[in-house]
């Protein structure tokens, strides 16, 4: 999900090929078309690299195949590895997937970290398949970003600078020789 950056990242597009591990503490409805799965109870979810938490979740399917996640909390959250190796984390009081138009909704007092920039507001709107991001506050909301210079994100830590090393032993004049 490219938040903040010139070059959008994209969500990694393997994971959707991957099975979706559930693990929740109360689980009601079916696996049809006709009514969601409600999952509530500290609910986890993995798919490939996407791990997701949140205290509710609404599972809806079409045809057989996943249509829609909502995921609710206070906050719900997310975590991917894109498709250039880069991490994201996102949370927002509610997260919707919608796999058909596949665009994710983030609501609710979101922020999106990754290594090319930070971005919060109230909502956030992501295209998974353009990379478009469209985000604004709702009332007297506003919209935050920050944005790394290129070579700033991709550039590792600069180690501490080394210590010197102690200065040696003045030589002794007595004739006598040190330790």
């Amino acid at each position: 999900m490219a938040v903040a950056s010139s070059t959008p990242a994209m969500a990694r597009k393997s994971d959707r090929n991957q099975p979706m591990d559930i693990n929740s503490g109360k689980q009601e409805g079916s696996l049809d078309d006709k009514t969601p799965t409600i999952l509530s109870g500290g609910v986890v979810i993995d798919q490939g690299s996407l791990h997701a938490e949140a205290s509710r979740a609404e599972i809806r399917s079409r045809g057989g195949d996943i249509s829609q996640v909502v995921l609710t909390g206070s906050p719900a959250s997310l975590q991917q590895q894109m498709d250039d190796g880069s991490p994201m984390s996102a949370v927002a009081s509610r997260i919707d997937y919608n796999i058909a138009t596949d665009t994710v909704v983030f609501t609710g007092k979101v922020s999106i970290k990754q290594p090319r920039g930070t971005l919060s507001g109230e909502r956030v709107v992501y295209n998974m398949t353009t990379g478009q991001v469209t985000s604004g506050g709702e009332g007297n909301g506003r919209v935050q970003m920050r944005i790394m210079p290129k070579n700033a994100a991709q550039a590792p830590a600069k180690p501490a600078p080394a210590k010197p090393d102690p200065a040696p032993a003045p030589a002794r004049t007595d004739g006598a020789e040190g330790n």
